[in-house]
């Protein structure tokens, strides 16, 4: 029975210090060929900056979302409040969504950066 621990190639023969020499020499070469490929890539695509750039934008995109949705509902469901309460059927409902709809977009607006906040007047 052969020793599993002894090397031998396709023909059975056991390798000899020559191979292992071109064989290390080919391996340093390979590697070197595949880290001037990374670099060469890495020049190319810029991709650690550009992936976290793009987090950024998908997470300020939902949150962007969310504020404008958020102020739609919030508007549907006080004027479907005030419909049962007051028994005004589609008025309530539909005048507390353009409310929803315009408080959504003034929320997007200072979200974005685009209108500042509201402040308080402080008198000194």
């Amino acid at each position: 029975m052969a020793d599993p621990t002894k090397r031998s190639d396709e023909n059975g023969k056991e390798p000899s210090s020559s191979d292992d020499a071109n064989l290390k020499a080919r391996l340093k070469s390979l590697d070197a060929q595949l880290d001037q490929a990374t670099a060469q890539r890495s020049k190319t695509t810029g991709s650690p900056a550009r992936s976290t750039s793009d987090s950024n934008a998908l997470g300020q995109a939902f949150r962007l979302s969310a504020e404008f949705v958020s102020g739609v509902v919030a508007g549907g469901i006080v004027g479907w409040l005030v419909d049962r309460l007051f028994g005004v059927s589609p008025w309530g409902l539909i005048i507390c969504l353009m409310l929803g709809f315009c408080a959504g977009m003034l929320n997007l607006l200072r979200a974005a950066g685009l209108l500042k906040g509201a402040r308080y007047d402080q008198k000194q």
